[in-house]
Order: C-alpha cells, then structure tokens, then sequence
C-alpha cells in the first residue's frame, strides 16, 4: 500500500516547528505506545540535535506492558532521551511529564525565564488531550480523528513553564512498507486514505501470530486458522459479516476487526517490536543499496547507449573510419 498523506498545512507545520525549535529548551515527543518506532517522526530526529527530549509512550492502556518496557529500554540507549508512559486514564501519571522537565532544564532554575518546551506527535496519538491534562483546562480541541490541530500555538502550563504546541505531522515519504500498515492499523490516518481490506489483511496476519489466543478468544473460533485469509473468512461467520447468498463480506470483517483493535476491544496490543524493527531496517538498508545500484547501473547505460554488443561493435568501426577520413583529409591539407 502506497500511502502518501501529506496536507498542506502539515508541510507548513513542519517548517514552523523547525523555525521555532532553537528557541525551546526541550522537545516532548508524544508517541503511540502499540507503535513507538512507527509513530516516531524522523524528520523530528533530524532536526532535534542535541536539544533534550522526552519520548511519551501514550495510550499505555491499550499497549502491551511487557512490550512497553523493551521499547523504554531502547528508546533511552538514545542520547538525551527519556521515556515516559501515560494514558488517558491515569492522568496522575500525565502530570510526572512536568516534574521530569523541570529535573532536565534544573539548569535554568532561579533563572527569570521559562522553561519553554515543545511538544510534538503524528495525528491521533492523543497530544491535544495531554496537554488539557496538563494545563488543567480545555486548551487544545480533541478528536478521534487525525489532524484536529492546525496551527501552532503557546500554551502557560504555570510553574514556569511554557509549552509550544504544534499540529500533528506525518513525513512526506513513508520508507518502511510495515510502518505504514502500522499507521493505518491505529488510526493515525484516516480512513479515506486507506483500503480497509488492504489493512484489515496484514493486521490479520500479525495477530494471529504474535497474539492467537485473544484473537482466538474474541472472535469464539475452536480453532485458529494458519492464513490471515482463512481466519477473516471464519470471524465472518461468527460475527454475521455475510452477503446475500451467503458469501463472506471481507471488507465488512476488515472494519470490525480494525475498529475493535484501535478501540482496545481486543486487549493490550502492541503491533511491532525493537527486536522486529532491527531486522527490518537491515532490510530496508539492503533495499536502499539494491535501489542505489540499480539507479548507478542505469545512469551509466543512459552515458553509454542501451547498445548491443553487436550495435557497440558497428558503432566502434564507424568512428574509426571517420577518424581514419579525418586523418587522410588533414595529410592532403599539408601537401
């Protein structure tokens, strides 16, 4: 699936936050605990330098915990950064994220400035109802739906404290083919930018392997199929996904199993690994070089002529005879 998503106001919220990025003292990074490599900005990683950053694993309820915990440990082999896990039922939590700036910019305490920091994250992690919970009021406008912020704005969260907020931003180019089913099996796109068969089929394949028995529980299966097709087609008929003449409505049972997954109605899931995203970005370096040798190998035919060796072979003897003439011709010039 090839998923470009990219609005206007996303490509404008970018250049803003590249502007505004060396007059905060800290960057808040608001990820997706079921997807924290894929819900990880790398156009954010390239322009955050040394500036401290503090990684928040939302929506922790929905996300295995066991898996959460690795993904804390990798995340901070990282230098300057920190991990933090919050969810919208346990707002407590939430209010942890300030102590823990105030502890990594205790160098501007007794300072008369504020802390300024800048918090930032892909469409529908749950930025805007972070940062209500930690002004304590309604600031940001909230929605289960990507791309609800717009524009950037300066938020006083008290204590001196001052958060820059900026619109979720997705990155012009998605690189790694499993990121973008992931981003699609969340609901950080919308749904118009997706086929739900296409999504629905590879979120199928990973649960019924990393999780089978919740997927085996939930959808009242005596026995889990081997195929993501196989297993579509039996949750069908347990949940009535059927058509007239009794043939089994995939796009139907596509929908329901990607709402229950993105609404935890499955349980804790989380759908990828350190250790999965360490072999596939080997394969994505291995595809990179296999595109960069192909393009190589391409320029150098356009530098040479797409000839055959029999073409190269007549090409070669009429340049030798028009320099042969060449010759000849200056010899009688001299004479």
């Amino acid at each position: 699936m090839a998923l470009q998503w990219f609005p206007g106001h996303m490509h404008k919220a970018l250049k803003e936050i590249k502007e505004s990025l060396n007059q905060v003292d800290i960057l808040i990074e608001v990820l997706d605990a079921r997807i924290p490599y894929s819900s990880e900005n790398p156009e954010i990683a390239k322009i955050r330098g040394d500036k401290p950053c503090i990684k928040i694993l939302n929506k922790f309820d929905l996300a295995d915990p066991e898996i959460t915990a690795r993904w804390q440990e990798s995340l901070e082999k990282e230098r300057g950064v920190k991990t933090i896990t919050t969810s919208s039922d346990n707002p407590g939590n939430s209010k942890q994220i300030m102590q823990l700036v105030k502890s990594i910019c205790s160098y501007k305490e007794g300072q008369p400035k504020a802390i300024k920091a800048m918090i930032t994250g892909i469409p529908n992690v749950g930025k805007s109802t972070l940062i209500n919970i930690l002004a304590d009021r309604i600031i940001a406008k909230t929605g289960n739906e990507p791309a609800v912020t717009k524009s950037q704005q300066r938020i006083n969260l008290g204590s001196g404290i001052i958060l820059f907020d900026t619109p979720g931003v997705l990155w012009p180019k998605l690189e790694n083919p499993h990121s973008i089913y992931r981003l699609a099996s969340s609901g950080a796109v919308k749904n118009t930018a997706m086929e739900y068969d296409d999504v629905g089929f590879f979120a199928a394949d990973y649960l019924i392997k990393a999780y089978p028995e919740v997927m085996k529980e939930r959808y009242k299966l005596d026995e889990l199929p081997d195929t993501e097709i196989e297993f579509l087609e039996a949750a069908a008929r347990t949940r009535g996904a059927i058509q007239a003449g009794g043939r089994v409505n995939l796009h139907k049972i596509c929908e329901i199993l990607l709402k229950e997954l993105q609404s935890g109605k499955l349980g804790r899931i989380t759908l990828e690994t350190p250790e999965m995203l360490e072999v596939e970005k080997e394969e994505m370096a291995l595809a990179a070089a296999k595109k960069a040798e192909a393009k190589a190998k391409r320029k150098a035919k356009f530098k040479t002529g797409s000839l055959t060796p029999d073409k190269k072979d007549r090409k070669e003897k009429r340049e030798e005879k028009r320099q042969e003439q060449s010759r000849r011709m200056r010899g009688n010039n001299k004479r």
